[in-house]
């Protein structure tokens, strides 16, 4: 029956001129996609770049447009699927959109395949200041984000934990003015890694936060020391269990959550829900089941009562 057939979809989400058609015109020029089948290319902005006709027709890529959001529905893209016969999908997004409601609408049988983010870092933190959850969703869902046009002057270890906060299975690659693409990113930490109890800050725990997981050999067996909120999720299922957070901006001032560590205490049935608390804790590893993956897990040494840090949000820059 028509429609059944699963179809892979490569995203390219992003705010007009970040690249997206140059990235897309860079992957059909080194071949991924010249094996003969037709791609469907679904375009929902148009940039100061084009690809070329020549090349969409030596690559066997059909292109549709989409003029407005309210355009965006699962009937329209099933109406392309049917004129077109394709043997895969690229949609370049329009960044002003929502992309859940693209998400939403897409056809059952096309399934996301991969979801590649190119960034201009020339005005990723102007769009972070300015229109912080608009531009965090650009990479809400990314397997890749590449910022471009990045010179080495730039924060890189800041905008790396900025899409980390929100997607922590996202690779991030660097893209400099010259064309070269660069993944590894030094990271001065603002506190010692190597000191016989590593003293986190109250404005450097998101830093400490992200850096855990990111690199979770570095901390394990360590001892640090952290203030943080006590809480106790009703999924934790062990008496001497429970969470060590803080509460964080992802994106936006409405979206506030906890970020933290499950933590292993002996005395912890005293502790109030909510209560402020100084954490000293030996890090150590355990399987998430969620992820599959080792996670950062606390065995607390000393757990004591204090007050609020000034500012009780973590940020991660």
């Amino acid at each position: 029956m028509f429609g059944k057939r699963p179809l892979p979809v490569y995203l390219f989400t992003g705010f007009l001129d970040s690249g997206k058609t140059s990235f897309i015109r860079q992957t059909m020029d080194e071949g991924q996609f010249k094996d003969g089948l037709t791609t469907l290319m679904v375009v929902c902005e148009e940039g100061e770049e084009s690809i070329d006709i020549m090349r969409l027709g030596d690559n066997k890529f059909v292109v549709r447009k989409i003029e407005d959001e309210d355009s965006v529905t699962e009937e329209a893209f099933l109406a392309f699927q049917k004129e077109v016969k394709p043997d895969r999908i690229i949609i370049e997004a329009n960044g002003m959109w929502d992309i859940n409601e693209l998400l939403d609408a897409l056809p059952g049988n096309w399934e996301l395949a991969e979801v590649i983010t190119p960034i201009d870092s020339t005005t990723f933190e102007m769009y972070l200041s300015n229109m912080k959850m608009m531009m965090t969703n650009q990479y809400l869902y990314s397997d890749l984000v590449v910022f471009n046009r990045c010179k080495e002057e730039y924060d890189r270890a800041m905008f790396k934990r900025m899409v980390r906060a929100v997607n922590r299975r996202a690779q991030v690659l660097y893209e400099t003015p010259d064309g070269k693409v660069e993944d590894n990113v030094p990271e001065e930490l603002p506190y010692d890694i190597n000191a016989d109890v590593i003293e986190v800050g109250d404005e450097d725990y998101g830093i400490f936060y992200i850096d855990t997981f990111e690199n979770m050999d570095n901390y394990l067996n360590k001892t640090v020391r952290f203030k943080a909120k006590a809480a106790h999720p009703k999924d934790v299922k062990r008496d001497n269990v429970f969470v060590v957070a803080r509460p964080a901006m992802t994106c936006c001032a409405e979206d506030i959550a906890l970020v933290g560590f499950p933590c292993e205490y002996s005395n912890q049935a005293g502790i109030k829900e909510g209560a402020w608390v100084d954490v000293t804790a030996k890090v150590q590893a355990i399987m998430n089941r969620q992820t599959n993956e080792p996670s950062p897990y606390l065995i607390a040494t000393k757990i004591e009562s204090t007050n609020a840090p000034e500012d009780e949000v973590a940020y991660f820059y």
